[in-house]
């Protein structure tokens, strides 16, 4: 259930997750802010290399497993934002209270009717994992509010991070629509510059009254939620497993036959210990080669030019 939390730039697979924000000269070490984005450094190094969003980023994502990812992040969201309702007259949260702006719950609810029509409460359950993670958010919220902060944070800043680079990769693996179902989670209507609410959102979190250890102590929470995340990653990607390997709607991944054949994302698994496996454009290459097809091909290609001049537009 990536939403790529908050970090800072990185390169190639899981470090595409993260994104260096423009350095502010106000920041203290002390903030709430940089304290979280020290102490959380080494749990966003091993969220993003979890096979689950190694594969993900790699736009290696079955669509029932993305489907059963939907499902994890509307029970998550639907249980942090009920206690954010609960605590937004809370001094120790209230000034972190944008249901306008940040609130997933109605997002989901279209996805889920998106990919399990319209009587999908029927057809979806809360998950091991994913409802160890809900009663932590929930005891959190009614009785530690303070600590609400750690698990909104990790959550929306990610989602305005790479959340937005994960929705490209989705909509493309898994041939979503250009019109956002599917992925309405990632689209944050009321959000017109995300980077703005970034700092806003650094801002008012730092602005918050609180001392040394309940500091100290919503930095813990946020390592806790990662390792929420992480479990619920970890659970998908055993489910995934046992998937049935599948043709993204009907079609190979595009693989352009160059490099490492290895690299063919659809057949990446399949070539180990398997002699002759091969990508479907090399065996294609190879066929073509052959002196018969290449005669049959120049026989076509009188018949076929016009079609082909379409195609090539």
């Amino acid at each position: 259930m990536p939403s790529a939390m908050e970090g800072s730039e990185g390169g190639e697979e899981g470090e595409i997750l993260r994104y260096e924000e423009t350095e502010d000269d106000n920041v203290s070490p002390t903030d709430l802010s940089e304290l979280l984005k020290e102490g959380t450094k080494e749990s966003h190094d091993r969220a993003e290399n979890t096979q689950f969003v190694k594969d993900f980023l790699k736009g290696r994502i079955k669509k029932e497993l993305f489907k059963l990812a939907t499902v994890a992040l509307y029970f998550t969201y639907s249980a942090l934002e009920e206690e954010m309702d609960r605590n937004k007259d809370n001094p120790v949260f209230a000034p972190l209270y944008f249901p306008l702006e940040l609130h997933r719950k109605e997002a989901l609810l279209k996805d889920l009717e998106y990919f399990y029509g319209e009587d999908w409460k029927e057809k979806v359950q809360c998950s091991e994992a994913t409802q160890h993670y809900v009663d932590r958010i929930h005891h959190v919220g009614q009785h530690e509010p303070e600590l609400l902060v750690a698990h909104a944070y990790t959550r929306y800043m990610g989602d305005l991070s790479g959340g937005q680079v994960l929705k490209k990769v989705a909509q493309r693996a898994l041939k979503l629509p250009t019109t956002e179902e599917g992925i309405q989670f990632y689209v944050f209507d009321n959000i017109s510059n995300a980077q703005q609410f970034k700092q806003l959102y650094r801002a008012r979190m730092n602005a918050l009254d609180l001392d040394k250890n309940t500091k100290e102590r919503i930095v813990e929470e946020a390592n806790r939620a990662f390792r929420f995340n992480m479990q619920v990653f970890d659970e998908l990607d055993k489910i995934g497993r046992s998937l049935p390997e599948e043709a993204q709607d009907g079609g190979f991944p595009v693989h352009d036959g160059k490099g490492d054949l290895r690299k063919c994302p659809y057949y990446a698994d399949k070539l180990a210990g398997k002699a002759g496996a091969g990508c479907p454009y090399h065996a294609a290459v190879a066929l073509a080669k052959q002196p018969l097809v290449q005669l049959i091909l120049a026989a076509c290609v009188a018949v076929a030019a016009g079609a082909a001049a379409w195609y090539i537009m």
